[in-house]
């Protein structure tokens, strides 16, 4: 069964740090590229960072630049967002998607390039 499934989501105080997971199952990770995605309340959903499915390749969109790291280990068939220095413009809903057959190149930080999405988890940055 196809599923992407992520934690790690939760209340932090500004400043604070948190590792989401992203397990996926059902389809062969290693050859996926995997993006991040975050919607705040009431604003449409953005791309975050994306890694490309040899890992040789990530961005990130220039509001989390410097904070945020992500990384895709392949033996655990997970993709992990650390996010440091949190900030309360943060909060949202955080969301993985993969490109299942990308190009090389491929490192989906735009919706339309991903194929399957998974249900989201929540994190909030409030004192």
């Amino acid at each position: 069964q196809l599923q992407l499934v992520e934690s790690g989501g939760g209340l932090v105080q500004p400043g604070g740090s948190l590792r989401l997971s992203c397990a996926a199952s059902g389809f062969n990770f290693d050859r996926a590229a995997v993006g991040w995605f975050r919607q705040a309340p009431g604003k449409e959903r953005e791309g975050v960072s994306c890694i490309t499915a040899r890992t040789t390749t990530t961005d990130y969109a220039d509001s989390v630049k410097g904070r945020f790291s992500i990384s895709k280990d392949n033996a655990k068939r997970t993709s992990y967002l650390q996010m440091n220095s949190l900030k309360p413009e943060d909060t949202a809903v955080y969301y993985c998607a993969v490109i299942r057959r990308p190009y090389p190149e491929d490192c989906p930080l735009t919706e339309g390039l991903t194929d399957f999405w998974g249900q989201g988890t929540q994190v909030t940055i409030s004192s």
